[in-house]
């Protein structure tokens, strides 16, 4: 299998200086050549010296038609390559993208310009879906000004919960402002979470799950059972639109409770539980664990399904 390493945003996101220091780094100067494939011309260009020391060539694809396997097999028997680093159009629709079959990506990383995101956000979510999606990294550069990064990491979340998060400014990578800027007090007795502040606790758990262990936390959910669930436990959760009315998933931690077994899939709930981290067989390993101090019958909310915004 040839490894691929695909390198995607919009254009001007920072795309050639991540490209150009990896290139640079020690640890790339490697046996065998590297084929780079530029699907659009930036503003930085590429040193020449830098790709000859590398030993890396570079080929322009500009015409998302030209982008088929065909074309990238030719390319690979002339310059017979080790790996190959694909410099993708953001404009181009990555969930079309279509790679010969002994291609296998072994990381794909998105990188987004943090002053000009939330025009993209706004205006084109469903293309920066596609890009962020199966992303293992995600790069914000040009933070410089930006006061509000806990919701560019919210929104980037809530389409990719796995994904690394990293925010760059001119200095380099900063640390990350989460705490004081999060809807509800930590230091409450009991956090009592609304439809907003539900949301952000649940994607605030998947990276800092040391705020809330012992903690009590309320809110309203709709239970899940799933099959195979140990006794004793289900799943109060919300549904969230994550990206667009057709990209819905459904969020929730294990709760244990003593009378999860006469508790109905899609039943509304009140809960107060408490936080733990623990191991639990879905999650294949620690995570975040309820344990339930009460379980009440409510109404539905008015709005079922939350949002990040």
């Amino acid at each position: 299998m040839k490894p691929v390493y695909v390198i995607n945003g919009f254009l001007e996101s920072g795309k050639t200086e991540f490209i150009t220091y990896t290139l640079a780094q020690p640890y790339f100067q490697i046996r065998g050549k590297t084929l780079l494939l530029l699907c659009e011309e930036g503003e930085v260009e590429y040193d020449a010296a830098l790709l000859k020391q590398s030993r890396t060539v570079m080929e322009l694809i500009e015409d998302e038609a030209d982008f088929q396997p065909a074309k990238l097999i030719e390319l690979e028997k002339k310059h017979r390559p080790e790996r190959i680093i694909i410099e993708y159009n953001g404009m181009w629709n990555y969930k079309e993208m279509k790679l010969p079959w002994h291609w296998k990506i072994e990381q794909q990383i998105t990188t987004i310009d943090a002053s000009t995101f939330p025009m993209y956000y706004t205006n084109m979510k469903s293309l920066l879906a596609e890009q962020i999606r199966a992303s293992e990294l995600i790069i914000f550069n040009r933070c410089d000004g930006v006061e509000d990064l806990s919701t560019y990491k919210r929104n980037i979340k809530a389409i990719n919960q796995k994904a690394e998060i990293v925010f760059e400014d001119s200095n380099g990578e900063i640390n990350e402002i989460m705490e004081d800027d999060l809807p509800y007090d930590l230091k409450a007795d009991v956090i009592e979470l609304d439809n907003n502040g539900y949301g952000i606790w649940y994607l605030d758990s998947l990276d800092h799950l040391e705020r809330y262990e012992g903690k009590t936390v309320e809110f309203k959910a709709m239970v899940l059972k799933p099959k195979d669930f140990p006794k004793g436990y289900f799943v109060p959760g919300r549904t969230a639109m994550t990206c667009c009315a057709e990209d819905m998933a459904f969020l929730g931690f294990a709760c244990e409770y003593d009378g999860a077994d006469r508790l109905s899939d899609q039943q509304w709930v009140k809960v107060r539980a408490k936080v733990a981290k623990e191991y639990f067989a879905d999650y294949q390993g620690e995570g975040p664990v309820l344990h339930a101090v009460s379980v009440e019958q409510t109404k539905a909310p008015k709005e079922t399904v939350i949002s990040f915004t």
